[in-house]
């Protein structure tokens, strides 16, 4: 699997990623993937403590 910043792997399917923006008439430069990795990361986090915070062990739909 893909590293992304830090070292920490990859949560994005780069080919996938610019597969869709290649669909769009665009291209993808290199550091989008990095950029769009963190976003998940971010939203899986905050994802967590909701989740978290209502005393469940299974992160929902509705906490993203």
């Amino acid at each position: 699997m893909g590293r992304g910043k830090k070292g920490e792997a990859m949560l994005v399917v780069g080919s996938k990623v610019k597969a869709y923006v290649n669909a769009k008439k665009l291209r993808c430069a290199a550091e989008v993937l990095g950029a769009i990795n963190a976003c998940v990361r971010c939203c899986l986090d905050e994802a967590v403590v909701r989740a978290r915070a209502n005393g469940r062990k299974t992160v929902q739909a509705k906490d993203v």
